[in-house]
């Protein structure tokens, strides 16, 4: 197995592994150790079925299903994210951590490309260990503590998925989770900013009007440049990144194209 970082702040590419193999618990453990340190881990050609995308997922966690779109037949942890040639708004396309509003938000989540655009429609990813670690020591002291409410109904990440949840009569129940600013990865000990500004609504014990101005900043700052990498997708690509500690954003830069990947999300823990 070799690993190739492609950029400075995060994200590596794991090369030599077939995932649709028998993996070792050796492959397995090297996998989750990448995955660890490079919060984000990219696989290429992996000619997956349903049943070996689902088999892999279970070799790095707990697949959950995903609480507004309903599964692929046969799979109902396997979501279709998709964006159709007439279709103007992509599904999820504002940056994000996956589903913060729930009480207990997925470990990570795997990406498999199933179609792709001639180009466009590339996904970046962004550090919030470093979007954390390059705070100043007065503003860490200020997030310390500080509580962040997220809800499903923040009207940016809706409209996003709304042409998926009309066509499957979706339901449209709100969920509403708080959990802190400032999280501690548990595996890694290490801290990452944990608000988005797909799901962040305000402070605890705080209206909007008052959690605005510093949230407008954390937006702003996590995403800075210099803690993300770029994806660019081919067919059987595949994206394994870690929620606790990053976010991403899906370019929507192709209008008029077709772009079908298959997702798959991990169960994870009550943020701390």
């Amino acid at each position: 197995m070799e690993v190739r970082r492609i950029a400075g702040a995060l994200g590596a590419e794991v090369l030599g592994v077939d995932l649709a193999a028998e993996l070792s618990a050796a492959t397995v453990a090297d996998i989750r150790r990448e995955f660890l340190e490079h919060q984000v881990v990219f696989f290429r050609d992996q000619a997956l079925s349903p049943a070996q995308f689902m088999a892999f997922a279970r070799r790095m966690g707990k697949p959950v299903e995903y609480p507004f779109v309903k599964g692929i037949e046969g799979f109902p942890e396997i979501i279709e994210v998709k964006k159709l040639e007439h279709e103007r708004h992509n599904f999820g396309g504002i940056w994000h951590s996956d589903t913060a509003y729930l009480d207990e938000p997925p470990m990570g989540s795997m990406l498999l490309a199933r179609e792709v655009p001639a180009a466009g429609g590339d996904t970046e990813f962004a550090s919030q260990y470093l979007a954390y670690e390059s705070l100043s020591a007065g503003m860490k002291r200020l997030l310390e503590g500080l509580i962040a409410v997220n809800s499903s109904a923040k009207a940016d990440v809706t409209r996003t998925r709304e042409d998926r949840i009309k066509e499957q009569g979706g339901e449209t129940k709100s969920y509403v989770a708080e959990h802190p600013v400032v999280r501690t990865h548990p595996e890694t000990g290490r801290k990452a900013l944990y608000v988005n500004i797909a799901h962040t609504v305000g402070f605890k014990n705080m209206n909007e009007e008052e959690s605005a101005p510093l949230l407008q900043y954390l937006f702003r700052h996590q995403v800075r440049p210099e803690f993300t990498c770029r994806f660019q997708w081919r067919v059987g690509s595949l994206a394994f990144w870690d929620n606790r500690c990053t976010q991403h954003n899906p370019i929507n830069d192709y209008h008029g194209q077709r772009r079908v990947m298959h997702r798959i999300t991990l169960a994870g823990n009550t943020p701390r």
